[in-house]
């Protein structure tokens, strides 16, 4: 008895946890691929899971924030989802690699042309953004997901210091320290190209000259023997004759 008794508030027991470990697992979320230093530019990726049994997700909204926007703001392309980027004027101008940015991306939203996120599955939604902004350690993107069924969860709350995390948390993105990595792998893909041009053009200029020399020896071969030839054609005339 006490065994069976154990073996069922232990089943129970798994059973609560699981219940309230669950969500945490469920909730949208953002991650870089690769990291998201400050500063620089990185492709992010918005992972959504069905929590419905049954309905789709057939609509995504993510917006951004609005005391650090970003310029650029692409995403990529995917099948059977129409995407739109929204953006808005700026109340103060940016400036980004020496232009003065006067808009910014607000929002984007992913719809659903055909089944959407189905019951069971997940679903990133990447985007390539920057440049991410240098004084801040972190950006809250706030999300709302809509199902089929037209029911809309809204990923808004935004997570506080020392206190434990909401139920429906915003997805947050983390900055890692500024890095000038990005502008060094740029000048050096510059001075790459810059060689390898230079190292084509050098070749190009040395196979002309191999191909002029050799044509100027072999142009002054055959004159030699056009030179040879007719002397030996002279010798023989002049050797007929005194016969």
């Amino acid at each position: 008895m006490k065994a069976s008794r154990l073996a069922a508030v232990t089943a129970v027991a798994g059973t609560a946890v699981l219940a309230v470990s669950s969500p945490a697992f469920a909730h949208v979320s953002v991650q870089p691929e690769g990291t998201a230093a400050k500063g620089g530019y990185a492709v992010i990726d918005f992972k959504v899971p069905n929590e419905r049994d049954n309905a789709s997700t057939t609509k995504v909204e993510v917006t951004f924030p609005a005391d650090h926007p970003l310029a650029s703001v692409m995403p990529q392309p995917m099948a059977g989802w129409k995407i739109e980027v929204t953006k808005a004027k700026l109340a103060k101008p940016m400036e980004m690699h020496g232009e003065k940015i006067s808009e910014a991306v607000t929002k984007v939203t992913w719809t659903a042309e055909d089944k959407g996120v189905e019951p069971g599955y997940f679903q990133k939604f990447p985007l390539s953004v920057g440049a991410l902004p240098e004084n801040t350690d972190e950006l809250v993107f706030k999300a709302i997901q809509t199902y089929s069924n037209k029911e809309v969860v809204r990923w808004i709350e935004v997570q506080q210091k020392g206190q434990e995390e909401p139920e429906n948390p915003a997805p947050t993105l983390a900055l890692s320290a500024a890095t000038d990595d990005h502008h060094a792998t740029a000048a050096e893909d510059t001075a790459a190209k810059t060689e390898t041009t230079a190292s084509d053009e050098s070749g190009s200029t040395g196979g002309s000259d191999t191909t002029a020399r050799v044509l100027g020896v072999v142009g002054i071969v055959v004159g030699a023997a056009g030179v040879a030839y007719g002397v030996l054609a002279g010798r023989r005339r002049s050797t007929g004759s005194e016969a």
